[in-house]
């Protein structure tokens, strides 16, 4: 059944997080507790001696960062309404051309 529910036990920072989660998810939740980790290790070993909330702490605004990112790469918006006018302008100026 693909909308299963299961409950895992993800280690982030030495700690164990119970979640419960479509069996479709895990290994995506895995791979990115996995990520985490790796990124919270390169943290601390650039700036050691700090506490574990602050690896955290850089860890998330690293990946907001990157959220954010792909969030405006994402947003076509502007550009359809750039395209939509320059296609307007097109017509209108094909048809000027045509009347004279």
């Amino acid at each position: 059944m693909n909308g299963e529910k299961i409950t895992i036990r993800l280690n982030i920072a030495e700690r164990y997080y119970p979640l419960t989660i479509a069996r479709s998810e895990e290994e995506a939740m895995r791979k990115m507790a996995k990520q985490i980790n790796e990124v919270l290790f390169q943290y601390s070993q650039r700036y050691p001696g700090k506490e574990t909330q602050d690896y955290m702490a850089m860890s998330l605004l690293q990946y907001a960062l990157k959220i954010q990112s792909l969030s405006n790469q994402n947003n076509v918006a502007p550009i359809i309404e750039k395209l939509e006018q320059l296609d307007k302008n097109m017509e209108e100026f094909l048809v000027q051309e045509q009347v004279l």
